[in-house]
């Protein structure tokens, strides 16, 4: 009788130990926020950046300037926020896209940078840079597993939207 009872208040703190710990928010590593929200860029290296912007715009009405083109979007979960996506041709001997090999490098819009960067540190994600903060973002590149760079892109639209000669109507 007495072991029943020993068994049973075990297995009765046990299960009140799951119930109260499946109310309690989550511990900072198990955190949900949202990690990337689109894809903020693509930079990749050609021969001559200019030629090629200027064939882009020529064939295919790209409004190119000096840093490539930008396309402007309205954000799904919110269709009165603008958004915006770069697209840049990079020379061929770029040290930018280092310590990555790669002919290109994708930029994606993440939300809560500092966040995101502790996470990443956390699951061993080799991060190359420290955040660097400008009026129309913040920014970081990691390391995939395959050795491409990435970059991320916490992008603050009102201001990005305010740079003049980049934005494509």
């Amino acid at each position: 009788m007495k072991k029943t009872i020993i068994i049973a208040l075990i297995a009765l703190s046990f299960c009140c130990g799951f119930a109260l710990r499946s109310t309690l928010p989550n511990s900072s590593a198990e955190a949900k926020f949202k990690r990337v929200t689109g894809i903020g860029g693509i930079f990749f290296k050609c021969k001559d950046p200019k030629k090629l912007k200027d064939w882009y715009k020529q064939h295919l009405g790209l409004q190119t300037g000096d840093y490539g083109t930008v396309f402007a979007w309205y954000q799904g979960a919110d269709s009165t926020k603008k958004g915006y996506s770069q697209w840049s041709p990079f020379p061929e001997k770029t040290k930018y896209f280092l310590p990555s090999t790669k002919e290109f490098m994708i930029n994606y819009r993440v939300e809560n940078m500092d966040a995101l960067v502790q996470a990443l540190k956390k699951e061993g994600v080799t991060i190359c840079d420290t955040v660097e903060s400008y009026n129309y973002g913040k920014f970081v590149h990691i390391m995939d597993l395959e050795g491409n760079k990435i970059e991320l892109w916490e992008p603050n639209d009102i201001e990005y939207g305010k740079i003049p000669g980049s934005i494509t109507k």
